[in-house]
């Protein structure tokens, strides 16, 4: 058993975020600034999207970009359940209806064909989330949206860099918003980004920094003006230039970390297997997945324990471990003001129950992964039916 304790997710952080960072502390400008306005430009480049903004947090993409669509009370948005809580709640602040649907079996993304029984002529936008970083079967989706007149905005916080049928995710809807966040594939410590056509960017970009005509550097740098108008009620959601720098950094080492990523991955699939206390996370051939985390599911028919001690089991060797995610409609918020039971929505609910997040970062040793494998096999193999 591994003397130390593996954390779930720790970052990969070296000396270039660490110059990058000291390099912008010794400049004339740490909050948003030029370094955000590169990052945002390398970013859109590195995916083929028509342009970026740096924000806050994925959360904050999102919010941001319902503003920029007009979505409003009144309006509804159809979204998954099985998602983190941030997603359903940018549809509850900008005051619209979130309208939740199952998910398919194998990937436990949202499934179009409940998105489609949903529809109404309230419907504005749907939110497909691409969990774990498998890209969701966007094709029907993006039909479903041209057909009804709908917008198609994207929580890709798990799916940095992701493709579908050779796009890659932040080309495909109508915006797609990114998570920075500290166990992210790219992390800036707390951040995110928001891709999409140049006029709607430039309208989200207005929305991010308190509806001003003007961004707080083009008011400061040297050819700027002090004079700007306020024409939204917009929010306070801008990257500073001290995390943008961090994001610079991380870009550059994306493929590197990524190959790694799918090294684990590779060595994960090889030796888990044949464990029949497990059924292993689902790769579809159309996707290139980003495997923003390995989520395994427990065969609970062939243990005498359960997920909790499972997890606890795993913690009893020093292995870190999560679950993603809690459905949201059985969270006590959504669950009462919508009157959810947990079998509206029976393959969310059903696959919760089994759901085991393992480590997974490129800051993992192979020593490191060896232990993972040994104590969950150890755990299978000793409490297997």
């Amino acid at each position: 058993m591994r003397d130390t304790f593996l954390a779930f997710s720790p970052p990969l952080l070296g000396e270039e975020e660490i110059a990058e960072v000291i390099d912008t502390l010794r400049s004339d400008w740490i909050t948003t600034g030029p370094r955000a306005r590169r990052f945002q430009q390398q970013f859109a480049t590195y995916l083929g999207a028509p342009a970026a903004l740096a924000v806050s947090s994925a959360t904050a993409a999102m919010q941001v970009g319902l503003a920029t669509l007009g979505i409003g009370p009144g309006d509804e948005v159809i979204t998954t359940t099985m998602t983190f809580c941030s997603t359903i709640h940018v549809i509850e602040h900008v005051g619209a209806r979130p309208v939740l649907v199952d998910v398919c079996p194998d990937t436990l993304n949202l499934d179009p064909e409940q998105v489609a029984r949903v529809i109404t002529p309230r419907t504005r936008c749907i939110m497909p989330v691409h969990l774990y970083g498998h890209p969701c079967d966007m094709d029907p989706i993006l039909a479903l949206a041209q057909q009804h007149g709908l917008y198609v905005l994207e929580d890709a916080a798990h799916a940095l860099p992701a493709a579908y049928k050779g796009r890659m995710v932040g080309t495909l809807g109508t915006l797609t918003a990114f998570s920075f966040y500290a166990t992210k594939n790219l992390t800036t410590a707390e951040g995110g980004m928001l891709t999409g056509a140049p006029e709607l960017i430039e309208q989200a970009r207005i929305w991010s920094l308190h509806g001003m005509s003007h961004d707080a550097y083009k008011r400061y740098e040297a050819e700027g003006s002090w004079f700007y108008e306020v024409v939204r009620a917009g929010f306070k959601c801008n990257m500073p230039d001290v995390l943008a720098a961090i994001g610079l950094a991380q870009l550059r080492r994306l493929p590197e970390m990524q190959a790694r990523r799918q090294v684990i991955v590779t060595r994960y699939n090889q030796a888990l297997a044949e464990l029949p206390q497990l059924q292993l996370p689902t790769a579809l051939l159309s996707v290139e997945h980003a495997w923003q985390l390995y989520a395994v599911r427990l065969n609970l028919d062939r243990l005498t324990i359960d997920r909790a001690r499972f997890i606890a089991e795993l913690k009893a060797r020093n292995i870190g471990a999560s679950v993603h995610f809690i459905p949201n409609h059985i969270q006590p918020y959504y669950r009462d003001k919508y009157s959810y039971k947990p079998e509206d929505f029976p393959i969310a609910y059903r696959e919760y129950q089994r759901l085991v997040s393992l480590p997974l970062s490129p800051a993992l040793t192979d020593d490191d992964v060896e232990d993972v494998i040994a104590a969950v096999t150890d755990i299978a193999q000793r409490f297997g039916r």
